[in-house]
């Protein structure tokens, strides 16, 4: 009896999790130093990114910007829904690309969208050019999924200290904050 296709698998795993590591701190770093990085050939490294897009384990990629540098402001809406129990119809609505045409002529861009186990059970990171625009985007939200939500919480983010594992280069703005 053989165990190497369990450890083979086991070491591809563990790999891919020094792949994907590697990208969350710098997607758009060489090849070569990710490589070098995670202890294996160039081919081989690369090879192993393709096979995780390919499968659905890398989504994309992005930047990550100064937000201070950009003319919208970022803002956290937190649901809590009803206990009522969906209907088909809203269930095949839930998935909020459905309603774009509506709160995307607001300038609202929705950054992330997590479903949540806890006192909340959505949470959604938008961009909106202020205050106004933010609780006219939960306005929309409400209409659109009537009796989804029992309640609803708009923060807007003031200070990013880190985002997708990258640390905030300038520290020093935190303290306008604190």
């Amino acid at each position: 009896m053989t165990y190497m296709p369990k450890r083979n698998q086991v070491m591809v795993t563990e790999e891919s999790r020094n792949v994907l590591d590697a990208l969350q701190r710098n997607a758009k770093e060489n090849i070569a130093v990710i490589a070098k990085e995670c202890h294996m050939s160039k081919e081989k490294c690369s090879r192993m990114i393709r096979h995780l897009e390919k499968t659905g384990k890398i989504w994309g990629y992005s930047a990550v910007v100064d937000e201070h540098e950009l003319p919208y402001k970022k803002f956290v809406l937190l649901l809590k829904r009803t206990t009522k129990k969906y209907d088909e119809a809203t269930l095949d609505r839930i998935e909020m690309e459905q309603f774009k045409k509506e709160y995307e002529p607001l300038g609202v861009r929705i950054e992330s969208s997590y479903y949540l186990h806890g006192e909340y059970d959505w949470l959604v990171i938008f961009t909106a050019a202020d205050l106004v625009h933010a609780k006219k985007f939960s306005s929309i939200l409400f209409d659109h999924y009537p009796g989804i939500a029992e309640k609803v919480n708009i923060m807007e983010i003031l200070y990013v200290n880190r985002v997708h594992f990258i640390k905030n280069p300038d520290q020093s703005k935190l303290r306008e904050y604190i």
